[in-house]
């Protein structure tokens, strides 16, 4: 580049030669070729510079970290060391300040430290500076005192305690993303299975003197060749990605967001088809990726371990003809297991959950296992021998969560059950779930498996007493391994998990009931939660419909366990304490039921009526004190509420029930998930938008609502909410707050509020949600119910209620469930438009332009 330049035009060259670069970049095939080529191209400028500045030849300009490897990526940092000698002077401080400036003002992202090799050496200290300084280049200045700089640099490291820090710090990165590689928007450089992870390897071969690239890992014995071509095939991918991101996002972006896949999938010429989208054929290829390095990296990982740590010493002792434990690993005992006895491929897994004094697989193992995997074959399948090894190990006391995940992890639990196969790595858009379908599968298998261990039976004690009872509770594991595994084949995936989930069963040789169980649980395992969450679970006859499908308290305690640990498998948002406290009280009710305790619903009202009325005593109520405000109340009041909640409904309401006033009155909820709101007063048709309008603007959001007009035409209101965020911790501060603002609002009948706007969130920009609109009649032929999916956003809920005030309709109970950013609301509604054909076609159509906007 041309000296005589001024700084505007030599950064505008710089920026051409780049951008010539990265033009058009669209094949992982030159991902390598353009990180290395790019690298070259900063080096050469640098070069420049630091002769033009005439730098004190003592000195030395020397790349380090990522660019110290000689890649650079379109909008990584520059890192940078200036090593200067112990004696630099001023001036040769202001000329390396002088550089810097020039480099910033050339528009380059520039990470730098200027130290002596004392300096160097002191900062070394420190486990990321030392990192740092294992991967460095000379670009130009003194080679002597690069050299000594990196032979110090060596010659005072702690190989061992480097190793170990090492694996500390990958321990706790990959804990930040839950340990992982199946995230649906993965990190594709700090998530497992990503850069970061190849670097590791890297920087420890390298540390320890087994050699700091692939091809010298390759001629040292550590790697296969099938390993390394496998290694760099992932690696250039993984490359290809960071690329890719860096270029669509014009910044440093490592995530592979939701904003970014289909861009991303465009640029390497993917299109939808009729199985998967564009996006869903490019993530498969990044988690096959990913997937092999989490694959091989403890093989490398342990190479490094034998180097440092040795084998000698290790006491070996035999565990079978097959296995012997080598310290705390299990290893083959000798070469050919795997092919002589190919069982033994299962009966690893089950040999590590059977010594829990085992940390993990040695890696000579590793690798046999990794190369035998072809084994598992339709041959395999049929061996009798293999099923009774597979159910043994769903059947052991511990272990069971860790070795399904080394199972998928190096691809056995695929070739095993081909089904589960189709589903790893598979994206789920539906607006809710975190993690791919395999991943979500073997997290509703951890929660299970927590349930069953004692030392977490604090956190459902509930559950954990129900799996302790449960007899073959395998049967629950394997409900949760075939819940989903029918997703992406098109139709009903409870359908055709049931049919997969039949024929595992028949040919593992369960017995009849035992197989109806599981079948049974894979085609209703989403039936308890939409009951729960759709329907009034205080209602008897909710309960015995719901009671005819389950049958038993058999069936209904392992419908109740799956759909537990299935909500808190799909992601951390979805899960709160009222639908805990929805689920276990619909599983108690059916419990009661089935056991014979069963009362009709008169019976079953004057029940809820005897304990409303105990609990207002308690209160200091006189016995008659509710009887007023009953008097304006019919059964359809008493179904709705149980009775803590008519017992407070009572208390507030006493003496003040016939007034004109507006009452609002807010406590947390029992369940401890938010706010439990009482609204009481002259009914009116906008009610309902007004009262959603004022929580949407104050931030928070309703999640169920009863919604009831007296005998005497009083609107008899209950909402339960939480704050948008999901913070609960201040709840009882708001409760003031809400009764005023809320009341003053109500009784100020001003015009309503424009609906309330926002951004629609990244997912539904790039995924939407097609509206669904239903209204049928009940089951009672009374009233109607409305069904409505949609992508959720601000404002959603009083819009819908703007649009049925407008077409006169009643709204008797409201059911709304968000997940993630799907919402799906249930209305139970009654009104004349309902009646009339076409006004039932323009309600429908209005709600529909209502949920797309």
């Amino acid at each position: 580049m041309n000296a005589s330049l001024p700084i505007p035009d030599l950064r505008r060259q710089l920026q051409s030669a780049r951008a010539l670069l990265h033009h058009d970049y669209h094949d992982p095939e030159r991902a390598a070729e353009l990180v290395e080529a790019d690298a070259r191209l900063v080096d050469h400028f640098l070069v420049e510079r630091w002769r033009e500045l005439e730098i004190d030849p003592q000195a030395a300009l020397i790349a380090v970290g990522g660019y110290g490897r000689g890649q650079l990526f379109p909008c990584s940092d520059i890192d940078l060391l200036i090593l200067l000698p112990a004696n630099a002077g001023k001036h040769t401080l202001q000329k390396v300040e002088s550089l810097v400036g020039l480099l910033w003002d050339l528009g380059l992202e520039v990470g730098h430290s200027v130290r002596t090799l004392s300096e160097c050496l002191a900062e070394a200290r420190d486990i990321t500076v030392s990192t740092t300084l294992l991967e460095t280049r000379l670009l130009a200045g003194s080679g002597p005192a690069y050299g000594e700089l990196v032979e110090s640099v060596f010659g005072q490291l702690d190989q061992r305690a480097f190793f170990e820090a090492k694996l500390l710090e990958q321990q706790q990165r990959h804990e930040r993303y839950q340990g992982s590689v199946n995230k649906l928007e993965p990190n594709v450089k700090e998530a497992p299975g990503g850069m970061r992870d190849l670097h590791l390897v890297l920087w420890l071969t390298g540390a320890c003197g087994l050699g700091g690239d692939w091809d010298s890992l390759h001629k040292s014995g550590v790697l296969t060749g099938q390993e390394l071509r496998k290694l760099k095939r992932a690696e250039k991918m993984l490359w290809s990605f960071r690329i890719a991101l860096h270029l669509t996002a014009n910044r440093r972006e490592d995530r592979i967001l939701f904003d970014y896949q289909n861009t991303l999938a465009k640029r390497f010429g993917y299109v939808d088809n009729g199985a998967d989208r564009a996006s869903e054929q490019l993530m498969a290829v990044y988690y096959r990726s990913a997937r092999i390095v989490a694959q091989l990296q403890p093989l490398l990982i342990q190479a490094v371990r034998r180097k440092l740590y040795g084998r000698a010493r290790l006491e070996i002792e035999a565990i079978n003809e097959r296995f012997v434990a080598r310290g705390h690993l299990l290893e083959i005992a000798h070469p050919d297991v795997y092919e002589q006895t190919p069982s033994a491929i299962l009966e690893t897994f089950l040999v590590l959950q059977q010594h829990p004094q085992l940390s993990g697989i040695g890696a000579d193992t590793l690798r046999a296992l990794w190369h035998a995997r072809p084994r598992i074959n339709a041959a395999f399948r049929r061996d009798p021998v293999n099923k009774r090894l597979f159910l043994e190990i769903l059947r052991q006391p511990w272990g069971t969560t860790r070795v399904m995940r080394r199972m998928n992890q190096y691809g056995v639990l695929g070739r095993y059950i081909p089904a589960f196969g189709k589903i790893v790595g598979r994206m789920q858009h539906d607006l809710f779930h975190v993690y791919t379908v395999d991943e979500h599968i073997l997290m509703v298998l951890r929660n299970l498996r927590r349930f069953a261990t004692p030392a977490f039976n604090h956190e459902y004690p509930a559950c954990s007493q129900l799996i302790e009872a449960f007899e073959r509770p395998e049967l629950l594991y394997l409900g949760a391994l075939f819940h989903d595994i029918g997703k992406g084949r098109g139709g009903d995936h409870s359908q055709l998990g049931k049919v997969d989930a039949r024929e595992f069963c028949v040919s593992h040789g369960l017995d009849r009931e035992d197989t109806e169980m599981v079948a049974w649980l894979v085609e209703h395992h989403l039936t308890m939660s939409s009951v729960a969450q759709k329907q009034d679970v205080y209602d008897p006859e909710t309960v015995e419909a719901f009671a005819q499908i389950v049958r038993n308290e058999r069936h209904l305690n392992a419908l109740y366990l799956l759909t537990v640990a299935d909500i808190r498998g799909t992601s951390p948002k979805v899960w709160n304490a009222w639908k805990a406290k929805l689920l276990e009280d619909l599983f108690r009710a059916t419990r009661r039921y089935l056991s014979g305790e069963t009362l009709n619903t008169i019976d079953a009202l004057d029940e809820r009526r005897q304990e409303a009325e105990s609990q207002m005593r308690r209160h200091g109520l006189r016995d008659d004190a509710h009887r007023p405000l009953w008097k304006t109340l019919d059964a359809v009041y008493f179904l709705r509420h149980d009775a803590p909640e008519i017992a407070w409904h009572g208390r507030i309401l006493w003496g003040r029930f016939d007034k004109d006033e507006v009452v609002v009155r807010a406590r947390p909820a029992e369940a401890d998930g938010g706010l439990q709101v009482l609204v009481y007063c002259p009914d009116r048709p906008d009610l309902f938008a007004r009262i959603c309008a004022f929580f949407e603007r104050t931030g928070y959001s309703i999640f169920d609502a009863k919604i009831y007009t007296t005998l005497k035409g009083y609107a008899l209101d209950s909402f339960y909410v939480h704050t948008a965020d999901g913070h609960d911790t201040e709840y009882r501060d708001l409760v003031g707050y809400i009764e005023y603002e809320l009341a003053q609002l109500i009784v100020r009948d001003d015009a309503l509020p424009p609906p309330l706007s926002g951004r629609v969130s990244r997912v539904l920009r790039h995924f939407p949600l097609p509206p669904q609109v239903l209204i049928r009649q009940d089951d009672k032929q009374r009233l109607h119910i409305l069904s409505l999916v949609a992508g959720d956003r601000p404002g959603l809920l009083s819009r819908i209620a703007r649009v049925l005030s407008a077409h006169a309709i009643a709204i008797h109970s409201a059911k709304i469930m968000t997940l993630g950013e799907r919402a799906e609301d249930t209305f139970t509604i009654s009104g004349q438009a309902l009646a009339d054909p076409k006004s039932l076609v323009r309600l429908e159509a209005d709600l529909m332009e209502t949920l797309r906007l």
